[in-house]
């Protein structure tokens, strides 16, 4: 069902785009529409996200998660002189999922402890509107789209093992959500350019540990704040 809603998602966002660059005025010359930039993502999450609830867990039991830093690839395709669209990747980073709330869940260390890891691969389109036109150096751009983050190697740490009992399995959905973003691109010549951009995306999924049968779950709202400093090379 996710991946039916993401195809029809990015099916119309397409249209919209090839719309819209069509009624965009055309240059008279023919710059490069193809680009591949490459740079780091650096990600803070803005965590919202309910109280674990489960058997034999007390209230007041939540998570955060850790920033991290990671590698950013790109490919944009120029669809006019003010309109174009991004493919943006990141390098799947290692995120930890950190205890908050009591010091201790029983006599077990919880607060501020490692629990869990897992690996995302979150691929975002998003549709640019770019200011200015081909001669200017400097072009600032804001855009929207869609963001879908697929989770894997999710693991329980010896931490998180020990506060919930036993050894755990995770389990995370996969999220498809929306996304936005305003940068600005500085371009000393027409095939290279240097970027630096802010976007906001909001990946939801619902946490569920299984340990031994004993079933726990939260409903988490990562909110992703990532900025990324890339540069690009056009053709």
């Amino acid at each position: 069902m996710q991946a039916k809603i993401l195809a029809t998602a990015l099916g119309a966002l397409l249209l919209s785009g090839v719309s819209l660059a069509r009624a965009d005025s055309t240059p008279q010359h023919s710059p490069p529409l193809n680009e591949f930039r490459a740079g780091l993502y650096y990600v803070t999450y803005h965590v919202d996200a309910t109280d674990i609830t489960g058997p034999y867990v007390p209230p007041g039991v939540g998570i955060d998660v850790n920033d991290v830093t990671t590698a950013y690839f790109a490919y944009v395709r120029t669809l006019s002189t003010h309109w174009a669209l991004e493919l943006a990747l990141g390098y799947p980073p290692l995120t930890e999922t950190v205890g908050k709330g009591p010091p201790t869940v029983g006599s077990v260390p919880y607060d501020g402890q490692v629990i869990s890891t897992a690996r995302w691969f979150a691929p975002t389109l998003l549709f640019h509107y770019v200011f200015g036109d081909e001669t200017s150096r400097w072009r600032p751009y804001i855009g929207a789209g869609i963001n879908y983050t697929k989770f894997y190697s999710r693991q329980s740490t010896e931490a998180g093992n020990a506060a919930s009992g036993g050894p755990t399995q995770i389990s995370l959905p996969a999220s498809v959500g929306p996304a936005v973003t305003a940068g600005i691109g500085y371009h000393p010549s027409e095939h290279w350019g240097f970027y630096a951009s802010y976007s906001v995306s909001k990946v939801s999924s619902t946490l569920t540990a299984d340990t031994a049968g004993v079933i726990r779950t939260s409903h988490i709202d990562f909110w992703p704040h990532a900025l990324v400093i890339s540069a690009g090379y056009s053709f």
